[in-house]
């Protein structure tokens, strides 16, 4: 039940109910709700000002836990960058040198991405310099790797292709040290066994015993086993592609057959003095691409530099051949 208010009327000397009109209870009831609501909207514009709903609070850690982890990101991009740039220097300097072919330029290596704007998706928002920067060093990083791993392939091949051509040229002599009388003869000019005039020697004699074994000085084809040269009796050519033929003349007997393939260092004949010949030798000859090259710069295979500098004196004398 409502409680009645009176107040005290001074003309009538006595107390009067007071009585509101319907009007001003409402115009009450209005103001109190507008004066209700305008507090209410106050104090959540405050509160929302300077405090921070539990919701809030969490989205606001995970923003500034996704821009930390932004910044390690760049970290670890940078740090990719500074390896990818060494092993990119390598390849240039070191590898590609080395195999004879040429350096990837940094324009190629480390070109940009043109046309459209491939970050627009990323506008619009409070970071998206920062997510459009890591996204594109991203992009680039990966082309980079890209081109390095297809240039790590590249040398790959010619690595293989550099091991089959060191493996194929002739690199040590035809007969072991230990075997040997002596080197007789260099290539140059030299006194002929027979008609003791001055020509050309294009091999080098090497004097061993009859049946001391000759060994192929790289991996080929044997193109020829016959004696059906003029002056080389029972020889040997082997092909050992890239341009390059190994001849060994005047055996005793062949330990080979023609079209046979064979390895550095297999036995393919044994010394003799068939043909053209004074004495138990190796007539031994290498050719490059068909012309006859001194054989003395193919033996560091199995010489020592001591062994080389002595067969270099050897070969340099001038005196006679034995074919």
């Amino acid at each position: 039940m409502s409680k009645l208010k009176y107040y005290y009327d001074s003309e009538s000397l006595s107390y009067r109910k007071i009585e509101r009109k319907k009007s001003e209870v409402f115009q009450y009831i209005l103001i109190y709700l507008v004066g209700s609501t305008f507090l209410s909207v106050f104090f959540i514009l405050l509160t929302s000002t300077y405090f921070e709903s539990p919701k809030e609070k969490a989205l606001t850690r995970e923003l500034e836990n996704l821009i930390l982890q932004y910044n390690t990101l760049n970290n670890k991009i940078e740090d990719a960058q500074v390896v990818l740039s060494n092993i990119e220097e390598r390849d240039n300097s070191i590898y590609r040198i080395y195999f004879e072919s040429s350096p990837i330029s940094d324009d190629k290596r480390k070109a940009g991405f043109g046309g459209v704007n491939r970050y627009k998706k990323f506008d619009g928002y409070d970071y998206s310099e920062l997510i459009k920067e890591s996204n594109k060093r991203v992009d680039i990083l990966q082309k980079r790797i890209i081109v390095q791993s297809k240039s790590l392939d590249e040398i790959t091949k010619l690595a293989l292709q550099k091991e089959k051509f060191l493996q194929a040229i002739p690199a040590i002599q035809p007969v072991n040290n230990d075997d040997l009388t002596r080197i007789a003869s260099g290539y140059g000019r030299r006194t002929d066994p027979f008609t003791k005039a001055k020509k050309f020697h294009y091999g080098m004699d090497f004097t061993a015993p009859r049946g001391t074994p000759i060994y192929a000085t790289g991996d080929g084809v044997v193109k020829r086993a016959d004696s059906r040269s003029s002056g080389y009796g029972k020889h040997i050519r082997i092909d050992h592609g890239y341009g390059y033929t190994s001849l060994y003349a005047h055996l005793y007997k062949y330990n080979v057959k023609r079209w046979q393939k064979v390895k550095r260092g297999d036995l393919i004949g044994y010394v003799g003095s068939t043909g053209r010949s004074q004495a138990p030798h190796l007539h031994y000859e290498v050719f490059k691409d068909k012309g006859r090259i001194n054989p003395v710069n193919f033996y560091y295979g199995n010489l020592t530099a001591r062994e080389f500098d002595a067969l270099l004196k050897q070969t340099s004398l001038v005196n006679q051949s034995l074919d």
